[in-house]
């Protein structure tokens, strides 16, 4: 038997998924578990819940990475261990330019490593960038789905509150960063420093407004539209890593 990985708790033998989704919210992955067939459940240990099932015929492994780079990166390295090789992010992310709306999704192509774990995996001038493949089958399930979807670059940063938030976000809004999140980046350059695939895809939770304060403020009033940016995102996740799946 194959060692029990520490944090996720999960060995090799509870799954065959190649496939991973990776919500940062524990809670969503109940939500993507709705779409699934067979569902089992693995239970939880600190922010890492987890649960697999079936799309279509193909293995799906959900977990959740908490908030934040080193949660994520301890969360790609012990998937990697059980022989997960594809994973899909599926988050929420503040918009960082004015024609973005709530509940629009952000396809990520590569992130902004304006964080702190990456950088302890190699030196800042490594790209943070998603798989082509993974990408290509996300945009092109989003055409044909309808969803209103926006394809770029993204930034991945630490923290919410600092004084400079404001004038930091206004300045990567001017060189047409379209998103913020905390997990892509370290997503991206951890899975490719390992050998792994790796997407993200956004649900727009906060609109560039100018004001994050605010932004997080009127979140709480357009839960609506949040929660269908989020269906979406999860439909869309699934729909491509099946279409993936049948070229691999």
């Amino acid at each position: 038997m194959t060692q029990l990985q520490p944090h996720i708790r999960l060995r090799r033998e509870m799954t065959h998924a190649r496939y991973a989704l990776l919500p940062g919210d524990p809670k969503r992955v109940e939500h993507v578990a709705r779409h699934l067939d067979n569902v089992e459940d693995f239970g939880s240990n600190r922010e890492y819940r987890s649960l697999r099932g079936w799309f279509r015929g193909v293995e799906v492994l959900v977990m959740s990475t908490g908030m934040g780079g080193p949660s994520t990166a301890i969360a790609v390295e012990e998937l990697r261990q059980i022989g997960v090789t594809n994973l899909i992010r599926i988050g929420s992310c503040g918009a960082m330019q004015n024609h973005i709306r709530l509940g629009d999704l952000v396809i990520a192509t590569a992130a902004v490593r304006d964080e702190g774990t990456s950088k302890m995996y190699i030196d800042p001038g490594y790209p943070a960038c998603a798989d082509i493949g993974l990408v290509h089958h996300i945009a092109q399930q989003a055409k044909h789905l309808g969803y209103p979807s926006h394809c770029g670059y993204v930034r991945s940063h630490d923290s919410f509150y600092t004084e400079r938030e404001d004038e930091i976000n206004q300045y990567w809004s001017a060189k047409g960063i379209l998103a913020a999140d905390m997990e892509t980046a370290p997503l991206m350059v951890v899975g490719s420093l390992r050998g792994m695939r790796i997407a993200s895809v956004l649900n727009v939770v906060v609109e560039h407004s100018g004001s994050l304060e605010e932004g997080i403020n009127n979140y709480q009033q357009q839960e609506h539209t949040c929660q269908q940016g989020e269906s979406r995102e999860i439909l869309l996740a699934l729909e491509a890593l099946y279409l993936d799946s049948q070229e691999q």
